[in-house]
């Protein structure tokens, strides 16, 4: 029995095929936390087969050899929060400037996704050019659809998507503000049960952004019921990560409890000087919440900046029903705005008080004449 077992370890040994590639000479950083070491790669296929010190694989057979000495060997990165749905659907699918940065994942659907659509989103977002696919706007579609649609288009990175909640909102409700009523929300738990059958990683909720902010805290919980027996992650850009920062972060967690799913806190901040010493309660609340068998995270961008829509130094209301740019051109409607804007009631949180003037930056702007 000794001597066949050897053999058997020799016939497998010596049937082992040469590597497709092996990247020498390089800092390993292994993404275990480890410290980054010299060290030799070995890949088959689409899989890392072999780390080993520099030079072990010196004599190792290979199709393809890369001296990577002086360089960096270390994992993809995953962008955790991409928003890629135009360039993936009908641009640039390479994603250049991600790639470029080392970004082999980008997982989408901060709040708003092209998929699930019905009339009432294709309704409230006629004019939404991430949507196009080959320059004509599609009909109702399943989240399925999209997600083959993009990968017909060709992609460098991989990509997967949450669902966006605001998405699932305007599915069952349209634009309104308001709680949705029992019918309305069937058709969003429906349409949650569809998307993750088709391959969503979970929902993802931006809560600052209408008709985002219209969201209830009960629709949150009822579609986190949903997701739950699947597997389903809440990921979340919080009500407020300013001055109700702390509820915000109560009202995440109460998600996760209640509908029996992770959470996972989008972009963690204070913003404004005056919530700064928030923080520490902030992160205080998370590791309590872990403690009591809560599987709850968060993740930071490495800059001091943040990137938004200007809607979010609007009153909720003013983008009701679709509404926002005719009421932006009623003089009348656009003073109350302004005093609005300035003095935000307790139900909203004004962004741009957050920063001074000078503090603000305008990035796009469509229209040549401005």
């Amino acid at each position: 029995m000794r001597i066949i077992l050897t053999l058997l370890v020799c016939v497998c040994a010596s049937a082992q095929p040469a590597y497709d590639l092996i990247v020498s000479g390089g800092r390993i950083v292994d993404g275990t936390g480890d410290a980054w070491f010299y060290g030799d790669l070995a890949i088959r296929g689409d899989r890392v087969v072999r780390i080993a010190p520099a030079g072990t694989l010196r004599d190792a057979q290979a199709k393809q050899r890369i001296d990577a000495k002086g360089m960096v060997v270390a994992p993809g990165f995953i962008d955790i929060q991409g928003q890629s749905r135009g360039a993936l659907l009908n641009g640039d699918g390479r994603l250049i400037s991600m790639i470029t940065q080392g970004i082999t994942t980008t997982i989408m659907g901060e709040g708003s996704t092209n998929a699930p659509a019905n009339d009432k989103t294709l309704a409230a977002e006629p004019d939404d050019a991430s949507r196009k696919i080959d320059g004509r706007f599609t009909g109702p579609h399943a989240f399925r659809d999209w997600l083959e649609a993009m990968q017909q288009h060709g992609s460098s990175p991989n990509f997967g998507s949450f669902v966006g909640a605001t998405t699932l909102r305007m599915y069952g409700k349209g634009m309104a503000q308001g709680a949705p009523n029992e019918a309305e929300l069937d058709e969003m738990r429906g349409a949650m049960k569809r998307a993750m059958e088709d391959g969503a990683f979970g929902m993802a909720s931006a809560l600052i952004y209408p008709p985002g902010d219209y969201t209830t805290t009960h629709e949150l919980i009822e579609l986190a019921k949903v997701m739950a027996p699947y597997g389903g992650v809440y990921i979340t850009h919080m009500r407020s990560e300013a001055d109700r920062l702390l509820e915000a972060i109560d009202e995440a967690i109460q998600v996760g409890r209640e509908g029996g799913v992770p959470v996972e806190i989008y972009h963690l901040k204070a913003a404004g000087k005056a919530n700064w010493p928030k923080m520490t309660q902030a992160i205080a609340k998370i590791n309590d919440a872990r403690r009591c068998g809560l599987d709850v995270g968060a993740d930071m961008y490495p800059y001091v900046a943040g990137g938004t829509g200007l809607t979010v130094c609007l009153p909720p209301w003013v983008s009701a029903d679709g509404k926002l740019f005719d009421n932006l051109k009623d003089p009348a409607v656009r003073a109350r705005i302004h005093t609005e804007a300035l003095a935000p009631a307790r139900d909203w949180e004004n962004l741009c008080q957050q920063a001074t003037p000078e503090g603000v930056m305008i990035t796009r702007l469509v229209s040549p004449g401005n």
